[in-house]
């Protein structure tokens, strides 16, 4: 069973009720970008999918060690 012709045209009428025609290319954009960073999550790639680069903080000589814990 799976969807026909009407089905299909009763879903983006639904659609459109309810996001608006102003709304909607916000609305497809966003679902696009969604699905890019869950198929870039599923290959194990979390960058590839945004635009977005990962920041890493700079390494300075500042870092101590921690003291051990008392026991």
């Amino acid at each position: 069973m799976g969807l026909s012709l009407t089905h299909i045209i009763l879903l983006l009428v639904v659609v459109l009720v309810v996001f608006g025609v102003g709304k909607l290319p916000q609305v497809m954009g966003d679902l696009g970008r969604g699905m890019r960073n869950f198929k870039a999550g599923l290959n194990g790639d979390p960058a590839s999918g945004s635009k977005e680069e990962l920041s890493v903080p700079p390494k300075t000589d500042e870092t101590k060690p921690l003291p051990p814990p008392d026991a």
